[in-house]
């Protein structure tokens, strides 16, 4: 790449939808990352006595019906949701690109085919239907929340790594590898994996953004992480018979969980258009 025109750090200064995106994850994954050493009050600490309060000095965004204050609630539960979709994405990383890789590798063949069945085997069942199933033997847990997810997460990773692969096989520099003497898992790893990178950051930061979405909605069930530990969707539980009369119980979880993923997805759509100078020059 010769200039800056042509440059990613230039794409990625110029496009509006990565900017707020990346603002809005970088706000979030700080508030997370400050409620690890700090936060207002103690969110193991219940004041019956202050239960259910407004917005005031004391508490900008009130309290909750055991009188936490919800302000420490969201950075606890920041902490929670984001971790718990991050390791489920990089468990479905971790195993579903070399599956995909090696599927792509032995194409046609009994493994490849193994597979991609599995892989549609899994599709089968929703990450939440894995997760009461997960629950059902071991109960329910935020750890059983990041197995559920990361599991239908695998699929989806094997199933790009593979496509991407496969296109990359017949092309010249993995040709001159072969004649080389590089055996297909070398290849996998040091030629084709390199160039689908792009693509596999793109659907990474949309499979956050569905894992932050499906930890809520197990927590909101029951089935994610467990009290003392607050997380947006049990706060939203916890919620939902007193939104008459403390609508901010609902309405403080509801727009961290939306602007988080929305910020997510607005990331996700820059980079596509930044690893795609064909996307950026059809929007310029």
């Amino acid at each position: 790449m010769s200039g800056p025109d042509t440059s990613l750090w230039f794409a990625a200064r110029t496009s509006r939808s990565f900017v707020l995106g990346a603002t809005l994850t970088g706000f979030f994954a700080a508030v997370a990352l400050v409620s690890l050493f700090w936060t207002p009050y103690d969110v193991t600490v219940l004041d019956i006595a202050g239960k259910l309060q407004g917005f005031s000095p004391a508490h900008p965004l009130g309290t909750d019906h055991l009188g936490r204050d919800m302000v420490a609630m969201v950075m606890v539960g920041a902490q929670t949701s984001i971790a718990v979709a991050f390791v489920a994405v990089g468990i479905g990383v971790g195993f579903g690109v070399p599956l995909g890789l090696m599927a792509a590798a032995n194409r046609r063949t009994l493994f490849d085919e193994i597979i991609m069945r599995a892989n549609d085997l899994i599709f089968a069942f929703p990450a939440l239907l894995i997760a009461i199933m997960i629950t059902a033997i071991f109960g329910p847990g935020a750890i059983n929340a990041i197995i559920a997810i990361g599991i239908f997460n695998i699929p989806v990773f094997a199933r790009l790594a593979r496509g991407g692969a496969l296109s990359l096989w017949t092309r010249d520099f993995v040709m001159a590898a072969r004649v080389a003497g590089k055996n297909k898992a070398k290849i996998s790893f040091e030629h084709i994996l390199p160039n689908i990178t792009n693509l596999l950051i793109v659907q990474g930061t949309i499979q956050f953004s569905l894992g932050i979405l499906a930890e809520a909605a197990l927590s909101y069930l029951g089935l994610g992480a467990q009290p003392p530990l607050p997380s947006w969707g049990r706060m939203l539980a916890d919620a939902q018979t007193m939104i008459s009369f403390a609508p901010h119980m609902a309405l403080v979880p509801g727009l961290a969980i939306v602007f988080t993923v929305l910020g997510l997805n607005l990331m996700g759509d820059g980079l596509r258009d930044i690893f795609d100078p064909r996307l950026r020059r059809s929007r310029q």
